[in-house]
């Protein structure tokens, strides 16, 4: 999102100046190359300041709001996610009722988490969770050079 809004600055910039699209659409590929904008949404920017509009931010939408990804349902789906992390997405589905993609992007993009060995974990540990994986790591070292028949 954010290099969306910084490239139609680029483009509002550009506008400004006296550019035409098109230079700006040559410029924009030089700058962003493969994440450019289209030639297209180029035009229809530059359209949008030539009629006043100055705004980088898109018009409203018409349609119905996402009632997915809701605070209620991101709490749920991470208590069932605490109660048992060897739930699927499709168990939590069931248990829910929210649609099989939202239940993956609340627990990837709401809650951080990704599956590791058929178990939901947090993408980034915890301090805490650091320093005892540290310390369970020096025990192990420390009773293998004590006893090395051990393992």
């Amino acid at each position: 999102m954010t290099e969306r809004k910084e490239q139609r600055a680029a483009v509002k910039f550009c506008f400004l100046l006296g550019k035409t699209a098109a230079e700006t659409d040559a410029m924009l590929r030089r700058a962003y190359k493969d994440v450019a904008m289209s030639k297209t949404q180029v035009y229809e920017w530059f359209a949008r300041f030539k009629n006043g509009q100055m705004s980088l931010e898109d018009q409203p939408r018409s349609g119905r709001p996402s009632t997915s990804r809701t605070d209620e349902k991101i709490t749920k789906i991470h208590e069932l996610i605490m109660e048992d992390r060897r739930r699927t997405i499709d168990e939590l589905v069931n248990l829910t009722g929210v649609s099989w993609s939202s239940c993956q992007r609340i627990l990837s993009e709401e809650l951080g988490m990704k599956r590791v060995a058929a178990k939901m974990v947090p993408r980034l540990l915890t301090d805490g969770q650091k320093q005892s994986r540290m310390d369970a790591c020096r025990e192990l070292k420390e009773q293998l050079e004590v006893d090395p028949e051990i393992f």
